[in-house]
């Protein structure tokens, strides 16, 4: 069956340049990564919860009255965003962490049995299978005709979104752990083998790289052709996609202050959270921090920005609202549980999911 994929009217691959989405379509919102979300009210209230009976850690879509989202006993559900309530459920039997992926008629998504699927946006039925040779944690990433996805079989998979069929794959020299982004024609994944890596959209060829000491688990997010990321070290770095520069680096050095989460990106902000308890804002331009705020757990949580809040969760089981200019924070909500999916906002909602399985919507 052929499907006429509709992807993103404004797909620019400079970044910042590319329009806030209506819908959240994909993690973090874009292809490249950098977690703008729509406005919210400035106090967000509590619209609805929907018990899932199982953790989540996946980020959910939100595609026009519906949201998506993966659960850790194997279940894609389909909500209403009205209310919560369930449109449909898909079985894939295995754990669900990557997010899902919604173009035009699909919704697309991997599992730990190294699955990734194709599921009717209807009425989940499945579309097509593809099977890597590894789990997968790496969420989906669309560009014209195709959708991206990493493996622990150490592959980037290029795969035809109508059928599933490779088109090109990329080994790295370990596990693809992140989500691949997207930007200026170049597809850029960080790796656990510790390198920032440009690969050429159309023929999966490696541009450039940078060898970065300690390895990769975030989401890089292009800005500007400058890939910012954190590493397993607690470095926050950019690289610059062309030629692999590391334009600036900056060594955090603290015990268990790991990076999983990707960056939020605006103006001259890369706002990084990680396992070192903290947010912290750092100037895009040479690095230099300009707030940091505290919290009381780990964070794995990718913030999202929305007008002048950004948004992140944390494992003390608090979703913040923190000012983006000084890091104060303006809002919080208590969760019965850790926060290790990322918020997304459209449509005056954020949708977060909790390791309990509750899964909040929040709006006006």
């Amino acid at each position: 069956m052929k499907y006429r994929w509709l992807l993103l009217a404004c797909f620019a691959f400079t970044g910042l340049a590319v329009a806030q989405p209506q819908d959240w379509t994909m993690f973090r919102g874009t292809p490249s990564m950098v977690g703008l979300g729509g406005m919210l009210p400035k106090a967000p209230k509590l619209l609805w919860t929907h018990e899932a009976g199982s953790g989540i850690v996946s980020t959910a879509a939100i595609a026009g009255d519906t949201v998506y989202v993966g659960t850790q006993d194997g279940k894609l559900l389909a909500l209403k965003l009205a209310d919560g309530k369930p449109r449909w459920i898909f079985t894939a039997g295995n754990p669900i962490s990557s997010s899902p992926c919604v173009v035009s008629n699909a919704v697309f998504f991997g599992d730990e049995d190294g699955n990734v699927y194709a599921i009717s946006r209807a009425n989940g039925k499945p579309l097509w299978k593809f099977r890597a040779g590894e789990k997968i944690i790496s969420s989906p990433t669309p560009a014209p005709g195709v959708i991206l996805i990493g493996s622990y079989d150490n592959y980037l998979y290029c795969l035809y979104a109508g059928t599933g069929k490779v088109k090109w794959k990329f080994k790295a020299d370990a596990q693809v752990h992140c989500s691949p982004c997207v930007a200026g024609g170049v597809v850029m994944i960080a790796g656990c083998d510790g390198k920032v890596r440009a690969i050429d959209l159309q023929t999966g060829k490696q541009r450039s790289a940078a060898e970065i000491e300690g390895n990769l688990a975030a989401a890089p997010a292009c800005a500007d052709g400058v890939a910012y990321v954190g590493s397993l070290l607690g470095d926050y770095l950019a690289v610059r996609a062309k030629d692999g520069k590391v334009l600036w680096k900056i060594e955090q050095g603290e015990e268990g202050g790991a990076c999983y989460a990707a960056a939020a990106v605006t103006g001259d902000a890369a706002i990084f959270a990680s396992r070192a308890e903290k947010v912290m804002c750092l100037a895009r331009s040479n690095g230099k921090t300009r707030w940091t705020f505290r919290m009381k757990g780990a964070s794995d949580s990718s913030p999202v920005i929305s007008g002048g809040t950004v948004y992140v969760g944390s494992d003390d089981g608090v979703l913040y609202g923190l000012d983006v200019k000084t890091g104060k924070k303006v809002w919080q909500f208590t969760a019965g549980a850790e926060i290790k999916a990322s918020p997304a906002i459209a449509h005056g909602r954020l949708v977060i999911g909790s390791g309990d399985g509750a899964i909040y919507c929040f709006g006006k």
